[in-house]
């Protein structure tokens, strides 16, 4: 039996950028963190999400307002399963989703489901061009401790996640970029 090592080499690359795609983009809804979640898509890229059917830039705009007026919120992916066409990838991918939003912070959301990614790779980046999101479960629910401010509602559990530069995850960023390259000024996802 021959091994092409070369391309069985290439395959891993593509599969573990795309992987790392789908990580970006569960760090930049989390965090509301536009640049990063702009790098998970094409510019042109189509998204079906819940009830917003429409290109990525309508739905950023409906997206970043809501996530960045408050709430808590934690994408965790799985079960990834890729195949590779060339330049195009289908990919599935399972998703668990827990969230809260300012206006109703007491109200809490449980989703699972799938997202139905067609990947494309274009200049040597592999990104989405196409999802649609599948639901498979919701538990939704009140939670009124939730209503809590970080300091009573996790007591000795600190630092606390948040939204944007509030997160503790870029001060940790920032000191081990520094670290390892003081002088370096290149921005990194």
């Amino acid at each position: 039996m021959e091994y092409n090592c070369q391309a069985m080499l290439q395959e891993l690359m593509d599969k573990e950028a795309i992987r790392d795609c789908l990580y970006r983009y569960c760090r930049g809804i989390d965090r509301a963190d536009e640049e990063v979640l702009r790098t998970a898509y094409w510019p042109d890229a189509h998204d079906r999400h819940g009830a917003y059917v429409g290109n990525v830039e309508g739905f950023f705009a409906q997206a970043l307002p809501r996530l960045r007026s408050g709430g808590r919120g934690v994408h965790q992916i799985s079960n990834i399963l890729i195949e590779l066409h060339g330049d195009i990838a289908a990919v599935e991918s399972s998703f668990l989703a827990l969230q809260t939003n300012g206006a109703t912070p007491t109200h809490e959301t449980f989703l699972c489901g799938r997202y139905l990614d067609r990947f494309e790779k274009r200049r040597d980046h592999w990104r989405i061009a196409d999802r649609i999101v599948v639901y498979d479960w919701i538990e939704e629910r009140t939670r009124r401790e939730l209503a809590q401010d970080n300091d009573n509602l996790f007591g000795k559990r600190q630092p606390n996640g948040g939204r944007l530069l509030k997160d503790p995850l870029y001060a940790f960023l920032t000191a081990v970029r520094a670290q390892a390259d003081p002088t370096s000024q290149k921005d990194h996802i």
